[in-house]
């Protein structure tokens, strides 16, 4: 009767103990599905996309693209070209928008990359273009020659008044030396593209700079909303080769603008 008793109570410990073992292995296992899983998210922001257009459309200076990837369907934006349904491509890396709203297509988006484009065979990505002309080390993207509205004719807007009053292609002349200042400037909005890393950018134009170097058309971030055609001043802080990743770079570029007509 002891021996069946001790036998029947090693039975009960082996038992819990598996039990437990396999408890610690499932949370173990769980633990590490997940941090693979994080992992991964992060890391597909970082790498290029590859896929194949399942829809598409152009609006807003931007297409749209539905990519079919082995793993998933989702949206992706990129400055405005020509793709087609069907098409395979390979997209450079981008940022994610979360409930992104796209005022010209009246949708919002749960979520959506806004990468810099196509990338060639060659590595490098589709339509490059500098602020500057320089096609062989920027990309197009906002902010760059290749995103640039074309420039407005007869534009001419007279100059800001005020100590730190520029011209648009005083701001570029003198970005180095008016770097992290204030300035004022006047000038006819000529492209608006609202709710970008939480802020609105205009392009601003005053019929000053040269549109071969890309010195005419300065691009200003705010929380104020004015209308393209739109006459304005703003007042701002300059900034000299900002870089905000992902391409977004800029020889100069006004930040902190308070716009008014």
């Amino acid at each position: 009767m002891i021996k069946q008793v001790a036998i029947l109570s090693f039975i009960l410990m082996l038992a819990a103990t598996i039990s437990v073992n396999c408890t610690y292995a499932s949370q173990y296992s769980l633990s590490n599905e997940e941090e693979h899983a994080g992992a991964g998210s992060q890391a597909l922001a970082q790498e290029p996309h590859v896929g194949k257009v399942a829809e598409t459309m152009n609006s807003g200076g931007y297409t749209y693209i539905l990519l079919q990837t082995k793993a998933k369907m989702f949206w992706v934006a990129i400055p405005e070209g020509k793709v087609t349904v069907g098409q395979e491509i390979v997209l450079a890396p981008g940022f994610e928008m979360i409930d992104f709203q796209s005022k010209s297509l009246n949708r919002t988006f749960e979520t959506i990359i806004f990468s810099e484009g196509m990338i060639s065979q060659e590595g490098s990505v589709a339509g490059q273009g500098s602020a500057h002309g320089n096609a062989d080390t920027q990309k197009k993207t906002l902010g760059s020659k290749g995103a640039e509205p074309a420039p407005k004719a007869n534009i001419k807007s007279e100059k800001a008044t005020g100590e730190n009053a520029y011209t648009v292609a005083e701001l570029f002349e003198k970005r180095t030396e008016l770097d992290n200042k204030d300035i004022i400037l006047r000038g006819e909005v000529v492209k608006v593209t609202a709710q970008i890393m939480n802020k609105n950018w205009l392009h601003i134009q005053d019929g000053t700079g040269d549109p071969q170097t890309g010195t005419n058309d300065i691009v200003v971030t705010t929380m104020d909303l004015p209308s393209v055609g739109d006459t304005v001043t703003v007042k701002g802080v300059l900034f000299s080769d900002k870089d905000f990743g992902s391409g977004y770079r800029y020889d100069a570029i006004v930040e902190y603008g308070q716009v008014s007509k």
